[in-house]
C-alpha cells in the first residue's frame, strides 16, 4: 500500500489532558486538525479560544483555531472528510479493577462507518455540524480515493490494537486493516503541567499492524514531533507504555514501605532518599506519598495483570507493589488518628482541612486522587473535612466519587484542628505556617515554613 501524499487532515478523538495538547501540536506543524469530543461543550469552548484545562494557555487556543488549522465538533460524520484518525480516549478501570474498554469501543463503533472511501465529502443527510464540514470540505490536499490511517494512543493491554479495535473497525467499516486502512498505535506520554518537555519534544514510540502501517503513522508524527521510535508490532508499542508507568509504581512502592519501616526504626526517609541521590550512578531518586494518583500509575499495571491472566501467567510483582500503594491512605489515616491524640483529640469531632485536590503539583488534574480517598475515610471516621486547592476551586462529578461534587475550596486558615497536606502546590510549600496552632501532617515533606506542631506522614 503506497504512499501517494502526505497526510494533511486528522481528526483527534476525545479532547482532554492528551487529545488537546496533541491537537494543538499538529495544528502548529501546519497539519489540518479536526478535534471530535462526545461532550459538545468542549468542542464549544474551544471554537471560542477557550480553554478548560488550566495548564493549557487559551491562547495557544486561539491561535490554532484563529489559523484556520483547528477546529472542533461532535459530529463523527465529519471523520469521512480527514486523512487520519487518531483516538485519545479515557480507559480507566471498573469497580472489579478491571480494564475497561468501553470508550475504546464506543469510539471504534462511531468512526468505523467513516472509514469507507469516499468522495472526500460528508453526505448533508448525516452531517450536523455545517460549518465544520464546510471548513474540511475547503482543503484542496485531501485525497479522498486514500485509506485513512487510524491509531490508538489510549493505555490499553497488549492485543487491543490489532485485535479488539481491528475486529470493530474491520465489522463496521467492511474493510480489510492493512488493506483497506491502516492500524497502527503509539501511545500517549503526556505529563500534565510539565515544562521541561512538550508534546513535540518527548519521543513518539510507535507501532503498526504491518510495515506500511507503521511507516505511514511514523510519517505522520515524524512531521509534528522531534524523534519517532518504531517497533515492531503495536503489541510492543503496548506494552512500552506499560513497562514505563509499572517501573514506576513498582519503584514508588519500594519507597512507600521503606518509609515505613523506617519510620518505624526512627529514621527519615527522605534524608535517606537525599542522601543515597548523591551516587552519581546505578541510583534513581523515587519518593514516597499518600498513594498513587492520576491517570496512569494507579491503573496502568493493572492492565498488564489482568491479560497476562489469559496466558496463566501471574504478575507477583506488580500486584504485591499495586497493594503497598494502595494501602497507603490508610498508614495516613494511622498518622492522623496518632498526631490528634498527642494532643488529646479523636478524629471524630475534629474539623480536618486537607491541602490539594490534584494528583500532582500545580495543575487541575484531580484524576484518581488519593485525596479524595483520604476525605471518605477521614468523613467516615466521623470527622469534619474541607479541601483547599488553588487549581480546583470546586469539585466537578468524577466517575468514582461523585457524592463529593460542588464542594468548594476553602481558604486555608488556622482554624482547624488538622492540616492534611496532600498535594506539594508550590503555594503550599511557600505558605507561613510559623504561627498555626492546628497541627500540619506533611505527606510530601515539602513545607518550608511548617507550625510548631508539625508532623510527616
Amino acid at each position: 500500500m503506497g504512499h501517494q501524499h502526505r497526510d494533511t487532515s486528522v481528526a483527534i478523538i476525545g479532547l482532554g489532558y492528551v487529545g488537546l495538547p496533541l491537537s494543538i501540536q499538529f495544528a502548529r506543524s501546519g497539519i489540518r486538525v479536526l478535534g471530535l469530543d462526545i461532550d459538545a461543550r468542549k468542542p464549544a469552548m474551544l471554537n471560542a479560544g477557550t480553554s478548560y484545562i488550566k495548564h493549557i494557555d487559551a491562547e495557544a487556543i486561539r491561535s490554532v483555531v484563529g489559523s484556520g488549522m483547528f477546529r472542533a465538533s461532535s459530529d463523527f460524520a465529519l471523520i469521512r472528510c480527514v486523512d487520519a484518525v487518531i483516538i485519545c480516549v479515557p480507559t480507566p478501570l471498573n469497580r472489579h479493577r478491571e480494564p475497561d474498554m468501553s470508550y475504546i469501543v464506543q469510539t471504534g463503533h462511531s468512526i468505523a462507518p467513516y472509514l469507507v472511501p469516499g468522495t472526500g465529502q460528508t453526505d448533508d443527510a448525516c452531517c450536523s455540524d455545517r460549518d465544520c464540514q464546510s471548513w474540511l470540505d475547503s482543503d484542496p490536499t485531501y485525497s479522498a480515493s486514500r485509506c485513512k490511517l487510524v491509531v490508538l494512543e489510549s493505555t490499553t493491554y497488549p492485543g487491543t490494537t490489532d485485535t479488539d479495535l481491528r475486529k470493530i473497525l474491520e465489522e463496521g467499516s467492511g474493510l480489510q486493516a492493512g488493506a483497506g486502512f491502516n492500524l497502527a498505535y503509539s501511545p500517549e506520554r503526556e505529563d500534565p503541567g510539565r515544562r521541561d518537555f512538550s508534546v513535540k519534544t518527548i519521543p513518539k514510540v510507535v507501532g503498526g499492524l504491518t510495515q506500511a502501517c507503521l511507516e505511514r503513522a511514523a510519517t505522520l508524527y515524524g512531521s509534528v514531533v522531534d524523534k519517532v521510535h518504531r517497533v515492531g508490532s503495536c503489541r510492543a508499542a503496548e506494552a512500552t507504555k506499560l513497562t514505563e508507568n509499572i517501573f514506576r509504581s513498582v519503584n514508588i512502592a519500594l519507597v512507600n514501605e521503606l518509609k515505613v519501616v523506617y519510620e518505624a526504626m526512627g529514621i527519615d526517609v527522605w534524608e535517606v532518599i537525599e542522601a543515597a541521590s548523591t551516587k552519581p550512578f546505578g541510583y534513581m531518586p523515587f519518593y514516597p506519598g499518600p498513594g498513587l494518583g492520576g491517570h496512569c500509575i494507579p491503573i496502568d499495571p493493572f492492565y498488564l495483570t489482568w491479560k497476562a491472566r489469559e496466558y496463566e501467567k501471574h504478575t507477583r510483582f506488580i500486584e504485591l507493589a499495586g497493594e503497598i500503594n494502595t494501602s497507603m491512605p490508610n498508614y495516613v489515616i494511622s498518622k492522623v488518628i496518632e498526631s490528634l491524640n498527642q494532643v488529646g483529640k479523636s478524629v471524630n469531632g475534629s474539623r480536618i482541612l486537607i491541602l490539594g485536590l490534584a494528583y500532582k503539583p500545580d495543575v487541575d488534574d484531580d484524576r484518581e486522587s488519593v485525596s479524595y480517598v483520604l476525605m471518605k475515610k477521614l468523613e467516615q471516621l466521623g470527622a469534619t473535612v474541607a479541601y483547599n486547592d488553588p487549581h480546583i476551586p470546586e469539585i466537578e462529578p468524577t466517575r468514582n466519587h461523585s457524592d463529593l461534587a460542588w464542594r468548594r475550596s476553602y481558604p486555608v486558615e488556622d482554624q482547624y484542628d488538622l492540616i492534611l497536606l496532600a498535594t506539594a502546590h508550590r503555594d503550599y510549600v511557600e505558605f507561613d505556617f510559623s504561627s498555626f496552632s492546628a497541627l500540619l501532617l506533611d505527606t510530601r515533606n515539602c513545607v518550608k515554613h511548617p507550625p510548631s506542631r508539625y508532623f510527616k506522614a
